[in-house]
């Protein structure tokens, strides 16, 4: 993988998830729900001031503190990774990773919040309530590509 197919990935997801963050703040209220796919998917718009599952809300500065610190981290480890030959799965895992990193990082420094708008309509109430967004994702996916590209 180039860096510019990395710069690709990253550039992707921050537009594309700010674009839809922004779409999220303007057309649902707080905690509003509409049903997408038949109910499959759940848009939800949810502001959340602490980590996954509002974890440190409390502590808001040392949550943004130790996500800058971890994107600076990932995006490092990402240069480091664009100087060897080959492993385009470690790269792409590091710019999935990146991306949804900045994205999220980007709405903590800005916004004092991370704007999540995604849930899944299952009958488990407890993951029912559990709302993401596409930067979550990138970063999930992202972290488990650059764990197993690392390891080959």
């Amino acid at each position: 993988m180039t860096i510019l197919g990395c710069l690709g990935i990253i550039s992707g997801i921050f537009l594309g998830d700010l674009w839809i963050k922004n779409k999220v703040e303007k057309s649902l209220a707080e905690g509003e729900t509409r049903e997408l796919f038949g109910g499959r998917l759940l848009l939800r718009r949810h502001h959340n001031r602490g980590a996954a599952l509002n974890f440190g809300e409390r502590k808001r500065p040392v949550i943004a503190a130790l996500s800058l610190l971890l994107t600076a981290f990932a995006l490092g480890a990402l240069l480091l990774s664009l100087g060897q030959k080959g492993n385009g799965m470690l790269k792409a895992g590091l710019s999935l990773l990146v991306g949804g990193a900045f994205s999220n990082t980007y709405d903590r420094l800005k916004r004092k919040y991370v704007v999540d708008y995604i849930s899944f309509g299952v009958k488990w109430k407890g993951l029912r309530k559990v709302v993401f967004n596409v930067s979550d994702f990138c970063i999930i996916i992202g972290a488990l590509l650059a764990a197993f590209g690392a390891g080959r």
